[in-house]
């Protein structure tokens, strides 16, 4: 009994026709109406990945343009003796050369000797050069001048997957064509199509599979089709795929993720040493792993869905579970996952590197969890973060002394000075002591950006001869460093601290930082209108903030329009605390205010720098 030949799908099934390439309908429209207008280049160069269908388009380029029996849509008749020969694979005006084996000049010789050779009974005789970029540098050269200046029947369309390493000059002779990948839904419909005619009963879930497993080239994508129908006896389904293509389940990765929102770091690791004994590469999980996560993310947003190259089923399963998972615990999963990625191959214990990572992700969740929250979590780079403050809005009916607003200062760090301050400050101005502006001291602490800049040291005024000469009057009628003036608009208290973080920057421009720690590390406390207290803890201190009071008072008076406004020091020697400078102080500073930063630091197993 006679068998016929199998002919793989890749060859059963290539496009004939413009209208049946996949996914390159950009270059197919442009090239049929160049065709109906009679506006074709001498050259083509026809360049993408693999499997798109640059070879595919030259041939059909080659059999239209010939056709004595064009159809209205551009496309060949199929019929004519041109178009017949062509089919048969026995047309004389079409030529392909394969430029891989066939790269010296001599090569390239003999076909400018064959371009010599006008078409026989057709109008263009066409040359199809595959891999051109496998031309050597003298090919190339010896080429240029037939590509620029061919006769007027000949056409050159060349095809490579690497345009880089195509001269600029053989570029510049060439219309270019670039070939886009093509995308899952075009490759999952043309394989569904197939399977139709083929009598094949297939999953939609087991083709997307296929269509991403191909990475855009649709040559890839029939292969494996064909190899999947011979493994489940014509029935491609998402079980039979994922087995044959060795390709790890999506169900596992729904299953880990909830795992480690439960905090479940036993079946975590089950799962995972299930994933390796079933082959499975550590580096291929952890990289799936991040894929999932970030499907999960784009998951949450309707705008972003278009994104998520799955099926249907799949697709409702990522937004079922993207909606118990938060974007901060995506965030910091995918960093691990990114990190753990990274550091894989360098590891000398893969497997502990992958474990070590499932172990940081399931205690995320109680992390970010808002209601047992610490006041400190490790951000991307893994330092301690500070978490914002919760604005509060009971009210304070007494009023209290307020706390240092800054408790360390680092040039290295840009500082936030936490000015006391509520939303009555904003819209009564300040009238007396008991003023609800008073009694808003303690509410949430706006924090003011003060830059980082740095300057020389400042400097010292040497007196002249003739002031020395000068009398005490006369020198203090001169010398007078206050503005005068009459103004005496009222203001509020957060205007007032806006203008005194405003001065400490500049202050701290200038270098003065011993005076710069003087105006961060205590809020200035209102006893009565327009009179303020400042507490400093020796004498030292008070001196060099007196030295500096005149500008301090001239900017605060022009900037409020008020020259009543007046700041007086009170030495307090018991405000002196030590203050934290190593990292290890630091932290254990920040940790007896919030215990938790020690839960954290343990889970996390994070240092001090």
């Amino acid at each position: 009994m006679a068998v016929d030949n199998f002919i793989v799908s890749a060859r059963k099934y290539r496009p004939a026709t413009f209208e049946t390439v996949v996914g390159q309908q950009h270059i197919t429209n442009t090239l049929k109406n160049a065709i109906k207008n009679n506006q074709l280049a001498q050259a083509f160069l026809f360049c993408g990945p693999r499997g798109v269908g640059k070879t595919t388009c030259a041939r059909i380029l080659a059999k239209t343009i010939n056709c004595t029996n064009l159809q209205p849509n551009g496309e060949a008749c199929g019929e004519c003796d041109s178009c017949r020969a062509f089919q048969n694979g026995n047309s004389f005006n079409i030529h392909e050369l394969d430029a891989a084996s066939n790269n010296s000049v001599d090569d390239i010789r003999s076909l400018i000797e064959q371009v010599r050779i006008p078409p026989q009974g057709a109008r263009y005789k066409v040359y199809i050069i595959d891999e051109v970029h496998m031309l050597s540098q003298a090919a190339f050269n010896a080429f240029l001048k037939t590509l620029e200046e061919p006769p007027h029947y000949a056409i050159f369309i060349l095809a490579t997957t690497e345009k880089h390493k195509i001269l600029p000059t053989i570029l510049s002779r060439c219309q270019i064509f670039d070939f886009n990948r093509i995308t899952v839904d075009d490759m999952a419909a043309h394989l569904a199509s197939i399977a139709a005619k083929e009598n094949i009963s297939c999953e939609p879930d087991g083709l997307h599979i296929i269509a991403q497993k191909a990475d855009g080239g649709l040559r890839d994508a029939l292969s494996m089709f064909d190899q999947i129908v011979s493994f489940s006896e014509g029935k491609v389904t998402y079980r039979s795929v994922i087995d044959n293509l060795n390709i790890l389940d999506y169900d596992y990765y729904f299953n880990l993720t909830n795992s480690l929102l439960a905090e479940d770091t036993a079946n975590t690791l089950l799962l995972f040493d299930e994933i390796l004994t079933k082959g499975f590469d550590g580096a291929h999980f952890i990289s799936g792993l991040s894929d999932h996560f970030r499907n999960l993310l784009v998951g949450k947003d309707a705008a972003t869905l278009k994104l998520l190259e799955v099926s249907e089923g799949i697709r409702a399963k990522y937004l079922q579970q993207s909606q118990s998972a938060s974007v901060s615990f995506l965030l910091s999963a995918m960093n691990i996952a990114n990190q753990c990625d990274l550091n894989y191959k360098l590891s000398k214990n893969q497997r502990l590197q992958v474990e070590l990572a499932l172990l940081k992700m399931c205690h995320l969740p109680s992390v970010f969890n808002m209601g047992s929250m610490p006041a400190a979590m490790p951000d991307n780079n893994g330092q301690l973060k500070k978490k914002p403050d919760t604005p509060t809005t009971a009210p304070v009916s007494k009023p209290q002394t307020p706390a240092p607003a800054v408790s360390m200062v680092s040039e290295d760090q840009a500082p936030y000075i936490a000015a006391k301050s509520v939303e009555a400050i904003g819209q009564k101005p300040v009238q007396e002591p008991s003023s609800p502006v008073v009694n808003a001291v303690e509410e949430e602490k706006p924090k003011v950006f003060i830059p980082n800049l740095k300057s020389a040291g400042t400097s010292v005024k040497i007196p002249s001869l003739k002031d020395i000469a000068k009398t005490a009057d006369e020198v203090a009628k001169e010398d007078d460093p206050y503005i005068k003036g009459t103004a005496k608009d009222d203001f509020t208290f957060d205007a007032f601290l806006k203008e005194w973080n405003t001065h400490a920057a500049n202050i701290k421009a200038q270098g003065k930082m011993n005076l710069f720690t003087i105006f961060i590390s205590e809020v200035p406390k209102m006893l009565k209108p327009y009179i303020f207290e400042i507490v400093v803890g020796n004498k030292i201190q008070e001196d060099l903030f007196k030295s500096e009071k005149p500008d301090m008072l001239n900017y605060l008076r022009t900037t409020l329009r008020n020259f009543d406004i007046d700041v007086i020091t009170r030495v307090d020697e018991q405000m002196v605390v030590k203050r934290p400078y190593t990292s290890q102080e630091k932290f254990q500073y920040m940790a007896s205010k919030n215990p938790q930063l020690l839960e954290l630091r343990k889970r996390f197993n994070l240092d001090f720098d």
